[in-house]
């Protein structure tokens, strides 16, 4: 039960590097329906309805020219789609952490250390900027949506041309891909190994990142179509949150290998 079965470990790492260009190629794979001509037009005439102003009337929001600049505009704009792409930073941490582990089957004691100690502080720093940086980035585009939305007629209508028609069916089948991966990376490293399970902090980040494609699930699937665009925004912000966390978490843990390794 002590002997680490190679095999199934270096195949949890392949699971895990999968799982992760996944996530990195999954605008390639999601994409947004572009709205045809009559379904911006049924929606500008919607709004224009709803505005208190007598002055405004329908067919200056649904004559030929706007429809057409909205079609353009919903060709142009891709849909948000980050929550997923968000998912690389946690899922990337923990192939990194694995990846450690592994180096110990072909790296002296001391090599991996310094290794670890040095790698793992230059990464966390970078992905801590790096992750500012995407909040910053979802926050920003999180606030135009929710602008756009309440902006009635002309930026609802927008929001819908741009955001609208978020593709949530090919979102699901990559977030259940990307969970069945996950799900065989735990099974082929507790059968690898089964001291893997007493790694807390290999068993914590596992767990968060399961919790982060539970969170992006849950929030496609609770609000109407034209809204996921926002729920997605939403949970990119929190995945990132609890990437930036684990960063810090690394951070101080290599500097802390580091200055054991120098005393």
């Amino acid at each position: 039960m002590d002997e680490l079965r190679r095999p199934l470990f270096v195949l949890a790492i392949v699971l895990m590097a999968i799982v992760v260009l996944f996530e990195i190629g999954s605008a390639a794979l999601v994409k947004g329906v572009a709205p045809a001509a009559g379904q911006l037009r049924d929606i500008a005439l919607e709004e224009a309805n709803r505005d208190p102003d007598d002055e405004l009337e329908p067919e200056d929001v649904t004559d030929g020219d706007v429809v057409a600049q909205l079609e353009e505009l919903s060709r142009d704009e891709d849909p948000p789609g980050r929550a997923i792409q968000y998912m690389a930073f946690l899922d990337g941490l923990l192939l990194y952490a694995v990846g450690m582990m592994g180096l110990s089957l072909v790296a002296p004691e001391r090599i991996q250390g310094r290794v670890q100690g040095i790698v793992g502080l230059i990464l966390s720093i970078l992905l801590v900027i790096g992750l500012i940086i995407a909040i910053v980035f979802a926050v920003v585009l999180l606030m135009i949506m929710v602008g756009l939305l309440t902006a009635v007629p002309f930026g609802t209508i927008a929001y819908f041309a741009i955001y609208g028609f978020f593709d949530r069916t090919g979102a699901s089948v990559v977030l259940g891909l990307i969970m069945l991966l996950k799900l065989g990376f735990c099974v082929c490293l507790v059968l690898a190994q089964q001291r893997f399970l007493q790694n807390k902090s290999i068993v914590l980040l596992t767990l968060t990142s399961l919790l982060a494609s539970v969170i992006v699930a849950f929030l496609h699937g609770i609000v109407p179509l034209f809204l996921v665009s926002i729920t997605d925004g939403i949970a990119a912000i929190v995945i990132a949150i609890l990437a930036i966390i684990w960063a810090i978490v690394m951070l101080i843990a290599s500097i802390v290998s580091i200055v054991k390794l120098i005393l």
